[in-house]
């Protein structure tokens, strides 16, 4: 039992540092999503409810390509597609070296496009959910379009949307783990590696458990959280 656990150690010879490493990709990998899937999610369900054909046909094109697809494909599919696109323009430009594309930026590019496909659902739900007639009371007051949506519309989409954004988070999470098919060196990544030297599967796979466990209690944690502070003003209208 000692052995095993001196195995997590930090000290040469245990693993420790090295899943905490990968851990922080994860972590890392995960969060550098958020910026570029949660407004490009706003973005694909305002191209749904848009009037023209256009914008929504092309909101209805992503939302089903990226939701109908197996993350590990799309992520597949980007990481070795940019490559060999990448290849073939500068190819044409004369250059004849290989191009590899950074492996935590191409899985970054991925699962941002996944969690904006999943997210905008959730957008467009909240949509649904507000009261109609806002926009036209905003701009009875004289309020912009663009000053109503983002000072009175968005707030209210948040509130509604954090539920259902916790839960994409928590996906995106765990699908993070696929990103060691393609050699970024995550949490799994690592597990496999430590796996495959100690041969004591049990307790690595047994310890990643525990660490993932871990990012969702925290998580659940900061969303709760943020859904207080998000409805403390109706808590606070309460009689």
């Amino acid at each position: 039992m000692l052995d095993q656990l001196s195995l997590l150690s930090f000290a040469s010879g245990g693993w420790g540092q090295a899943l905490l490493a990968g851990a922080l990709v994860t972590v890392s990998l995960a969060l550098a999503c958020l910026p570029i899937g949660l407004p490009l999610g706003l973005v694909v369900a305002l191209a749904a409810r848009s009037r023209k054909r256009l914008p929504r046909a092309w909101a209805t094109t992503f939302s089903t390509v990226f939701r109908g697809l197996p993350e590990l494909l799309t992520l597949l599919i980007i990481y070795y597609g940019c490559q060999i696109a990448a290849q073939k323009i500068l190819a044409a430009l004369g250059y004849e070296g290989e191009v590899l594309i950074n492996t935590f930026l191409a899985a970054m590019a991925a699962f941002s496009l996944v969690f904006a496909a999943f997210s905008s659902e959730i957008w467009l739900m909240a949509f649904k959910t507000l009261p109609k007639g806002q926009l036209e009371a905003c701009a009875a007051l004289g309020l912009s379009r663009r000053t109503a949506f983002f000072k009175v519309l968005l707030p209210q989409l948040t509130r509604i949307a954090l539920p259902g954004l916790s839960n994409n988070w928590l996906s995106l999470l765990k699908d993070t783990s696929l990103v060691s098919t393609i050699s970024l060196i995550d949490l799994m990544r690592q597990t496999n590696l430590a796996v495959s030297v100690t041969k004591e599967p049990m307790l690595f796979y047994g310890v990643a458990c525990l660490v993932y466990l871990l990012f969702s209690a925290l998580s659940g944690r900061v969303f709760a959280l943020l859904e207080r502070r998000s409805n403390r003003h109706l808590q606070g209208a309460r009689p």
